[in-house]
C-alpha cells in the first residue's frame, strides 16, 4: 500500500481549520488544508471576533477558558491587523433578577480563577457612559478580548505553512473515505487522516452529523473612538442563546480597534439565505437602541449575515467519528469558534498523537451524540 502524501487532511480554512493547521504542523504532522472559498471567509469572517469565558456548562467553561488563555499567550506574537485587545466584557443587568444572575456568574468565576467584578448602577455608568439609564448593573469580566477573525485564521495558516503545511484553496472537498478527501474535479488527496473543519457545511463532507445552520446578523458603523469601551452584552442575551427554535435578537455590542462599533446580535434556525433580511436588522437594532440610545445618532456603513454551525447540546464536535477512525470533526462551536479556536486545536492534536489533552476531551467527542448523551 502506497503510504499517504500527508497525516492530516484539514477541509475548511475558517479559523478552526487554520488552528488545527497550525497546531498539527507544529507537532511535526504532514498537513494540507483544502478550501472551497477564501481562507477565513465563511463564518469566521462573519463574527465578533469575541474572545470569551462562557458558562453554560462545566464542558462549556472548561473550553472556553483554556482556549482564552492559549490567546493570550499567542497574544505577543500577534501583527497588528489581528486587532486583539483586552477590553474585558461586561454583561448589563437590566433587573433585580439579572442581578441575581451577576452575582451568581461572580461566584462560579471566583470559585474557577476567574477575575470577575460585580458592578452597581453607578459603577456601570461610569464605565459605559452611553449606556441608558436605569439599568441595574453588571458583571465585568477584564480578561475577555476581541480579536478580527479574518486576520487572525491568516495569521495562524501562515504559521502553519511556515512549518510546511500545504494550503489548496478554490477546490471543494466534496467526500472523505480512507485514502483521504476526494476534491470536486475528482482528484483524490491522499491523506492518513481527515479533519471535517467545515463549519456550518460539515454536514456536506459528513453527512448525518449533527450540526445545523443558525444564522446571524451584524452591523458595523462608522469611525466613533471611545463610543463603547468594553465588549457589552446583555444578559437577556444568555436567555435567547438558549433557545434552540425560536428566532431572537440581543444586545451585544463590541469596540474595534479602528473606533468602529459592531452590532449584534441575531439567531435564526431554518434558514437557509444568507440575504440582509430588513425585519431581523430592524428588530435587532432596536433591541440595541433600548440598551444604548446614542446609537440612534451614528451611521452605519454595512450590514451582514453569517451561519453558526450549531450542535444539539451547544458543545463543539472534536474527535474521530465513530465507527470512522480515518475521519475527525472539529465542528460545531455554534457562536464560539473563534474563542474555542485554540482550544479545539489542541484537543485534536492530542488525540491524533495520542498525547495527554490538560482538559478533559470527553465532553467533546462526537461518539457522545450517538449515544443520546447531552453535556449541556
Amino acid at each position: 500500500m502506497t503510504p499517504a502524501a500527508f497525516d492530516v487532511a484539514i477541509v475548511g480554512a475558517g479559523i478552526v481549520g487554520a488552528a488545527c493547521a497550525a497546531e498539527c504542523a507544529q507537532a511535526g504532522m504532514r498537513v494540507v488544508v483544502i478550501e472551497r472559498d477564501l481562507v477565513g471567509g465563511g463564518a469566521t469572517s462573519a463574527g465578533m471576533g469575541h474572545i470569551v469565558v462562557m458558562d453554560d456548562s462545566e464542558a462549556q467553561f472548561a473550553l472556553t477558558r483554556y482556549s482564552q488563555n492559549l490567546w493570550n499567550e499567542l497574544s505577543s506574537q500577534f501583527p497588528a491587523d489581528v486587532e486583539f485587545e483586552r477590553c474585558g466584557t461586561i454583561w448589563v443587568a437590566a433587573d433585580d433578577e439579572e442581578m441575581a444572575e451577576v452575582r451568581r456568574k461572580q461566584g462560579f468565576c471566583e470559585a474557577r480563577g476567574v477575575p470577575a467584578e460585580i458592578l452597581d448602577a453607578k459603577a456601570l455608568e461610569e464605565a459605559e457612559p452611553n449606556l441608558r439609564t436605569g439599568l441595574m448593573g453588571g458583571l465585568l469580566v477584564p480578561e475577555d478580548g476581541v480579536v478580527y477573525p479574518p486576520c487572525a485564521a491568516r495569521y495562524l495558516l501562515e504559521r502553519a505553512k511556515d512549518r510546511g503545511a500545504v494550503v489548496r484553496l478554490g477546490q471543494p472537498a466534496i467526500e472523505a473515505n480512507r485514502e483521504g478527501p476526494r476534491l470536486r474535479d475528482g482528484t483524490l488527496v491522499p491523506a492518513r487522516v481527515t479533519v471535517n473543519a467545515g463549519g456550518a457545511s460539515s454536514p456536506s463532507l459528513t453527512p448525518g452529523v449533527e450540526v445545523q445552520k443558525r444564522k446571524g446578523h451584524l452591523v458595523i458603523t462608522d469611525r466613533y473612538p471611545r463610543f463603547v469601551h468594553h465588549q457589552l452584552v446583555e444578559l437577556g442575551y444568555l436567555k435567547s442563546a438558549h433557545s434552540l427554535t425560536s428566532d431572537s435578537v440581543a444586545f451585544n455590542i463590541q469596540p474595534r480597534r479602528t473606533g468602529q462599533v459592531l452590532i449584534g446580535s441575531s439567531r435564526q434556525y431554518g434558514v437557509d439565505d444568507l440575504k440582509v433580511e430588513p425585519f431581523m436588522l430592524q428588530k435587532m437594532l432596536q433591541r440595541a437602541r433600548e440598551y444604548m440610545p446614542g446609537l440612534s445618532r451614528l451611521s452605519a456603513i454595512r450590514a451582514w449575515t453569517g451561519f453558526r454551525p450549531a450542535t444539539p447540546d451547544k458543545l463543539p464536535l472534536i474527535g474521530p467519528c465513530p465507527g470512522q477512525e480515518w475521519l475527525y470533526l472539529a465542528t460545531g462551536h455554534e457562536g464560539l469558534g473563534i474563542t474555542t479556536s485554540l482550544g479545539t486545536a489542541k484537543l485534536l492534536a492530542d488525540q491524533l498523537l495520542n498525547r495527554p489533552a490538560q482538559i478533559p476531551v470527553e465532553p467533546y467527542l462526537p461518539a457522545r451524540t450517538k449515544q443520546g448523551s447531552t453535556h449541556a
